[in-house]
């Protein structure tokens, strides 16, 4: 594979559509890629199937050397190495699965330059042997996937992350890029202090991921609701997500007897079997994995439809990026999270016997995801919220949205709130704050001289435990903060001024105002019903993926899929301009997919409809008939010239027609003559047509125009 040069500058958007197939960039990659090329260590924060791994992928075909990627999974190194070679992009990973013979041969390929992306796991970074193969290698760049793993505040700490430093210190010229789908203010900070970056630009992508539905349900029946979710949902791959190993076992077992093609994944699996399951539901030879979170990271399917978490996960950084496994191809996915406060005690036990460090920490954010299944208001505003991103408005794709709650002004309470927490320096604890709010003559209030500030018993009429549900209500609505760095601490959040100086107006929900029944919002016709061509389409792309012993996405994802079902190209030129068809993809498939594309299109033809690119066929049909331009015009109503310029069209783009058999040879020199003496403006036959004194039609005008 070797990557292609032109006697022009290649701009990011070049290779973008050349290797990817894509007209235009996902917000904030093109200043991304600027930022790396420029030389400048860079965070990039962009939630699951924002598109992270173009952001460092074209960088490295732009830039001389090769590119270091540290990704943690092996599973995922796997993926990523064959989905570039499908797009033509000479990549290796290197790990403990590789004899030592075959990690000499990459290394010899890299000091070569024969690579341009080297995927490697932060163990075997950190070896003697692989630094001093760095140090003789051109590294133009360092990529660190899944970033949040180096901070202790993140939610999937690793320890081996945290050497990662070392880089700085031995390669202070390469430029770094920190890439992670969920981290909040505090841990992107640790992420780029614990790398020892320099002056980091810093991209925070919107966690607004429109695509997926949200919904939560009551925990009771969970098997039932399952099954009915499942039934609307057929031939349509997913993930559900279980607490227990045990769990995910049982629940297989079930959904398989109800008929539906599902495993089961966790940790204390034997390693193979971990593996073949894994590579069975990535290639859609098994729909539904029922498994804990070690099935995490690894996943780099775009075509799953739908995630299900069995039980609440333990915090919101975990739930996102959870969800975020679903349509990753942008295309609608649902996802439902099963709640109970059963779940949240099983936590709340589990975190006792283990007694981590961070402790506190860890039940701040346990309540944080409890809240969120607890709301009352727009659950995509509490989870932006928690990233610190506004949305203005509730999402209308969630379950609240769809059956709102009923709201009162509580903007007065708002600024209660605000005012105690800034006349107490921001540094007191939701309870302490209601103490004071309430005018209580507690130890704590007493002795911190709280019972002197102006709020004091500002809110004396309302309940105790009324107060903390608007709490966490202005919480998840983005109006506090918690300082979880600072004893838990409330603060001002996003929209704390705009409450208190700008005119900003607060709903709340009365916590006795119980929700009505969840109903899921009822589909359109074009998410319920894929057409036929999709399903041919979508046959076909499975015997690729088997034959090329890949996941069927890396072959063309379902939005693309979607895409030639839509648009219907019938040559590679129109293929060319369907969404995610680079040029080694149109190389390698693009005729098998043509094919099918072009039989259903003649079908539809023949039961008297007119599709798009259905003329061109037509034509082609008659030629192949042995008809003549003019005997096709006649039997097709149409000019010669029509006739003409659909032939001519054809042959650029990769027909068999013989265009100089349809023209004598000296009608064809007179005419080529005249088309040079007389030029062709902006295409235009009319001159030459003029010049000739109409001795010839636009038939005949236009297959010579074509041959020139």
């Amino acid at each position: 594979m070797s990557i292609a040069t032109s006697s022009r500058a290649q701009t990011p958007a070049d290779y973008l559509k050349r290797y990817y197939g894509y007209d235009r960039f996902r917000p904030m990659q093109e200043a991304i890629i600027q930022s790396i090329v420029g030389g400048r260590d860079t965070v990039v924060l962009m939630p699951t199937g924002g598109g992270k791994s173009v952001c460092f992928q074209i960088p490295a075909l732009m830039m001389p050397g090769v590119t270091v990627v540290v990704s943690p999974l092996i599973a995922l190194m796997k993926d990523q190495v064959e989905a570039l070679h499908m797009n033509g992009i000479p990549a290796a990973f290197y790990n403990s699965t590789q004899t030592a013979r075959e990690q000499r041969d990459i290394e010899d390929d890299c000091l070569r330059g024969k690579l341009k992306l080297l995927y490697v796991s932060p163990e075997k970074l950190l070896t003697e042997s692989f630094f001093n193969f760095l140090q003789r290698a051109n590294v133009s760049l360092f990529a660190i996937d899944e970033a949040h793993c180096i901070s202790s505040w993140g939610h999937d700490f690793r320890p081996e992350y945290t050497q990662l430093h070392v880089l700085k210190s031995k390669f202070p010229n390469v430029p770094t890029i920190a890439l992670t789908a969920t981290a909040d203010k505090l841990t992107r900070h640790d992420i780029a202090t614990q790398l020892g970056m320099n002056d980091p630009a810093v991209f925070v992508a919107s966690f607004n991921r429109t695509n997926l539905s949200l919904q939560v349900l009551p925990g009771q029946n969970r098997i039932q609701q399952i099954t009915k979710l499942l039934q609307q949902k057929p031939d349509t791959s997913g993930i559900i997500y279980c607490l227990s190993r045990k769990s995910t076992e049982s629940l297989a077992a079930k959904l398989q007897e109800k008929g539906f093609s599902a495993a089961f994944y966790h940790a204390k699996m034997d390693p193979g079997d971990r593996s073949r399951t894994q590579e069975a539901f990535l290639r859609d030879d098994v729909r539904i994995i029922c498994a804990t979170i070690a099935f995490g990271m690894g996943i780099d399917k775009s075509n799953v439809r739908w995630v299900i978490h069995y039980n609440m996960p333990k915090n919101i950084e975990g739930f996102y990026q959870e969800i975020g496994r679903a349509g990753r191809d942008g295309a609608a996915a649902q996802t439902v999270l099963f709640y109970s406060f059963a779940d949240v005690a099983t936590y709340k036990e589990m975190l006792a016997e283990n007694s981590p460090a961070n402790l506190g920490l860890q039940l701040a954010k346990l309540e944080r995801m409890q809240q969120y299944a607890d709301a009352h208001t727009c659950r995509r505003q509490i989870l932006l919220s928690y990233f610190s991103e506004e949305l203005p408005e509730p999402c209308g794709n969630c379950d609240v949205c769809r059956d709102p709650r009923v709201t009162f002004d509580g903007t007065i309470l708002a600024q209660k709130a605000l005012s105690a927490m800034i006349r107490t320096g921001e540094r007191v604890p939701m309870n302490l704050l209601i103490d004071i709010l309430r005018g209580s003559r507690s130890q704590q209030v007493l002795q911190g001289g709280y019972d002197q500030v102006k709020t004091y018993g500002a809110g004396r009429d309302i309940r105790f435990e009324d107060w903390r549900n608007y709490l966490h209500q202005l919480i998840n609505i983005g109006v506090i903060e918690v300082a979880y760095d600072n004893h838990y601490a409330l603060r001002r959040g996003i929209l704390a001024d705009q409450v208190l100086y700008g005119g900003r107006k607060i709903d709340l929900v009365r916590p006795d105002d119980a929700p009505k029944p969840v109903v899921e919002k009822t589909r359109t016709k074009t998410e319920t019903q894929r057409d036929e061509l999709f399903e041919q389409l979508r046959a076909l792309r499975k015997q690729v993926a088997d034959q090329q012993n890949v996941p069927a996405y890396v072959i063309f994802t379902d939005t693309t899929l979607e895409d030639m079902a839509r648009q219907r190209p019938t040559t590679p030129d129109a293929l060319r301009n369907v969404s995610g068809v680079g040029e080694r993809k149109l190389q390698l498939f693009g005729k098998q997919f043509l094919d099918i594309i072009v039989s259903y299109v003649r079908g539809r033809v023949q039961a008297g409809e007119k599709p798009k690119g259905s003329t061109q066929l037509t034509t082609l049909e008659l030629y192949n008939q042995g008809l003549s331009i003019e005997e096709i015009a006649t039997e097709r109503q149409l000019t010669t010239g029509s006739v003409a310029t659909h032939l001519v069209q054809l042959s650029k783009s990769g027909y068999s027609i013989d265009l100089a058999s349809l023209i004598n040879p000296n009608e064809r020199q007179e005419i080529e003559k005249a088309i040079l003496t007389v030029g062709m403006e902006e295409g235009r036959l009319k001159p030459v047509f003029d010049y000739l004194g109409g001795r010839y039609d636009y038939g005949k005008l236009t297959l010579v125009a074509g041959l020139l």
